[in-house]
């Protein structure tokens, strides 16, 4: 009976072929694998022609699908590379780390949800140490690592309290500054694995001078691989291949008190059975009264850039697609991935000669050459594509990045996969409507007249209830009609959990939207939410769910007392009744809600405009603006009529803020409600010297907000401006700079251009196209002298150049 530990790195193409030939020529009658015992019932799946890597495990928790926990793998995973050796041979397999049952019912559930709110810190030290002693990725779904399944807590070593990484000390005793490139270099290039993994196994049990775990789930996960050993023994196994993380590999053996055999060397070690019966007891004495708790395992497509350090989630390999290339290239590894880097660039319109392709070639053998490299490593390729094909340029480089080093590659899995009847009604759908899921984005128009886009964009808006964002929807200017869509698809690895938890809602995805709106609406108080989320349901085409938010929302607006909350409920709403000819929603369910609503809005509207200070006035207009564009959306005679009737009452009182006045005005001026002879009145009134600077400042900026061409004719306007700055003393004036350079911020430069030569002329203009009774000055009565001094400053505020004309 012999035991035969190798010690990988996960994802290491170096390790998987060294693993594969170390396994043909032991011919084990088991093999062990770190990694989850509660997914052995999927394992059979992984022989599955359909099942394309990269996947990964997903063991969740059912009452609780945010508890979870993902386990990569692709083609050059060690693990993925022993699991297919063992199973395409009948041999038995069995995962032996610490089951998942029990590490999230350690796991306390607050640690969970301070963990969603801080993802993983992907450069973080320790996630580097642990990625890079071997361990196996485990990571709660959008969260920090899980402490369970990665590798270790640093060991008690004087010398590593400097060291967080204990690959760097290795890396650096041979040389290397960086442990990445050491690690590559050595194992991951490496084409002959004579005593690979004894080397392993010897340099981890130096790091690991003490072997005791200084982590608890550490800990227990040792104590349970043992434990898997011992059984394998039992059960009368002769050559048992054991593959786990390298840092683990050392304590899977026996561990006398005199720590002896932990300082030989690996080759004596090998042979040795595991522990004692003293320290089999000491093991199973840590599993008394441990909790589990009720787990589902199941495989899920998984994506490259989730192998990757720089997606969060740190599986230990920065470079996957880097990786792939070393495992799927027999011989010419450097010519091949120039060429592939030069056709990438290629089909992005960038030149890329095969004359480059030999260049770069040779500028990364002789950077390779210079530092005394077998071969040229990533480092060297990369800098030979950014000198030569990409001319130096560091831009082009982002697209190798992200195309070639790390790629876009999205797994599958088999359909007898197990899944929730949602995520199996999805995959219907998507076959249904020929959606196929894919990490690109993927750019989507539609025409809601036709049926085929009708469901696809019914399947979108209901998924997007669900907060399963895989379409986005896109503004695009220029095309107008309610008959179309335009949406910009990207799938994440994640919406899986996301459709596990949605489950509870209902087994398809309408019935689950609909029954997650009806839960919305029962437990939300304020307006303007319900009203959006009628909005989304009538996108998403959910009778039930529709109706149920009528009753709703007319029940919440019938006792609302807040003005600006109902104000902001009429877009939705307004929105929702336009749908009506496409989505064959009748208007009038909506209209008697929306007039309801208008008519509490303009019976409150003057008293909550009463008494605001600056920030409540701002807040107030974008108030406003949402039942402006309400008004104009529905174009109802009578409405209309109401709305600039109420308008102009808020222009004429005093009491109202400047910022309120101006803009009420603002907004009758574009809706030709009023003409030159009443707006040169309500200039005269706002900016009279019995008004305060500030409010007549705040009033300007009212009226100036928008467009700027509407009022740059409106000359009664200028010449009011330019008489009431005339008048502002010194110190009134530099108070008052800042706000009038936020109004005027707004507008593009030819039309800032167009003011400024507008105030140019003021002072040169005729009393006969001046209006005189616009201000009641006529020329004669302007101080020349004072006028010169304001024009500069106005010029200034207005970011155009005057020449003193």
């Amino acid at each position: 009976m012999s035991l035969h530990i190798f010690g990988v790195r996960h994802h290491g193409p170096g390790c998987a072929r060294s693993l594969y030939a170390a396994l043909e020529a032991l011919k084990p009658d088991i093999v062990l694998v770190e990694g989850p015992p509660d997914a052995q019932e999927v394992l059979p799946l992984l022989l599955r022609e359909e099942m394309q890597p990269p996947v990964a495990l997903l063991i969740y928790a059912p009452d609780n699908p945010r508890r979870s926990v993902y386990y990569p793998f692709t083609h050059f995973s060690p693990e993925w590379q022993a699991l297919r050796y063992a199973l395409q041979r009948s041999i038995p397999a069995r995962f032996m780390d610490l089951p998942q049952a029990i590490q999230l019912a350690i796991l306390p559930a607050s640690d969970e949800v301070e963990a969603t709110e801080t993802p993983p810190d992907e450069t973080a030290p320790v996630d580097e140490q642990r990625a890079s002693a071997g361990a196996h990725t485990t990571i709660s779904v959008g969260t920090r690592f899980i402490a369970s399944a990665l590798a270790p807590a640093q060991p008690h070593n004087p010398l590593m309290d400097k060291r967080d990484d204990p690959l760097a000390m290795l890396a650096e005793a041979a040389g290397y500054s960086d442990h990445e490139l050491w690690w590559e270099q050595q194992i991951e290039q490496r084409r002959d694995a004579t005593n690979l993994f004894e080397g392993i196994l010897e340099a981890m049990t130096a790091l690991r001078s003490d072997p005791t775990p200084k982590d608890e789930i550490e800990a227990l996960r040792e104590a349970y691989m043992r434990q898997t050993i011992r059984a394998a023994q039992q059960e009368g196994f002769e050559r048992i291949a054991i593959v786990c993380g390298a840092w683990h590999a050392p304590v899977l053996l026996e561990i006398p008190s005199d720590n002896a055999l932990l300082r030989a060397s690996s080759a004596q070690s090998l042979g040795k059975e595991v522990a004692n019966s003293d320290s089999a007891q000491s093991d199973a004495a840590l599993f008394n009264g441990l909790k589990r708790i009720k787990v589902e395992t199941t495989w899920i497509p998984w994506t490259n850039s989730r192998l990757s350090y720089r997606s969060g989630y740190g599986a230990g390999v920065t470079s996957p697609g880097w990786y792939e290339h070393l495992w799927t290239t027999a011989d010419r590894v450097t010519i091949r991935w120039m060429t592939h880097a030069a056709r990438l660039l290629r089909a992005e319109g960038l030149d890329a000669s095969s004359a480059s392709v030999i260049e770069a070639v040779r500028l990364s053998e002789a950077l390779a050459a210079m530092r005394d490299l077998p071969m040229p490593g990533l480092a060297e390729q990369h800098e030979a594509i950014q000198t030569v094909l990409c001319h130096g340029n560091a831009t082009p480089m982002e697209l190798i990045r992200d195309k070639l080093e790390i790629g876009d590659r999205l797994g599958q899995v088999p359909p007898e996969t197990p899944a929730v009847p949602l995520q199996r009604d999805l995959e219907i759908q998507q076959r249904k409507l020929r959606l196929k899921p894919s990490t690109e984005i993927v750019k989507l128009e539609l025409d809601l007249r036709k049926e085929t886009d009708r469901a696809r964009s019914q399947l979108l808006h209901r998924l997007r209830l669900l907060t399963i964002n895989w379409g986005e929807p896109q503004r695009v200017y220029g095309k107008t009609g309610t008959f179309h869509e335009h949406w910009q698809l990207q799938w994440q690895v994640e919406f899986v959990v996301s459709l596990i938890e949605a489950n509870i809602w209902g087994n398809t995805v309408e019935v689950a939207a609909t029954s997650y709106v009806h839960h919305t609406a029962d437990t939300t108080e304020d307006l303007p939410p319900l009203t959006e989320l009628l909005d989304q349901a009538i996108l998403a085409e959910l009778p039930g769910a529709i109706d149920h938010l009528l009753q709703e929302i007319q029940k919440r607006a019938a006792i609302s007392a807040d003005v600006q909350h109902m104000m902001a409920a009429m877009p939705p709403l307004a929105r929702v009744a336009r749908y009506g000819d496409v989505r064959q929603t009748k208007a009038e369910r909506i209209l008697p809600v929306l007039d309801g609503l208008f008519e509490r809005i303009i019976i409150g509207l003057p008293g909550a405009c009463a008494s605001l200070d600056d920030d409540a006035a701002r807040a107030m207009i974008a108030s406003i603006d949402h039942v402006q564009g309400s008004v104009s959306l529905l174009n109802r005679d009578e409405q209309r009529q109401q709305w600039l009737t109420i308008l102009r009452q808020l222009t004429e009182r005093e009491s109202i803020h400047g910022l309120v006045r101006g803009r009420c005005c603002r907004l009758l001026l574009e809706q030709n409600a009023l003409d030159d002879e009443e707006l040169q009145r309500q200039t005269r009134l706002a900016l009279s010297l019995a008004a305060p600077a500030p409010q007549a400042a705040a009033w300007i900026e009212g009226v100036l907000h928008g467009s700027g061409m509407l009022v740059l004719h409106q000359d009664g306007l200028w010449r009011a401006l330019d008489a009431w700055m005339s008048d502002l003393p010194l110190d009134t004036f530099d108070a008052l700079l800042p706000i009038l350079r936020r109004a005027f911020s707004g507008f593009q430069q030819p039309e800032r251009q167009k003011m400024g030569e507008k105030v140019k002329h003021l002072s040169s203009s005729s009393p006969a196209h001046a209006g005189n009774a616009v201000v009641g000055v006529t020329r004669s009565d302007i101080n020349q002298q004072r006028a010169d001094k304001v024009l500069p400053v106005l010029a200034q505020i207005m970011g155009v150049e005057f020449n003193g004309n």
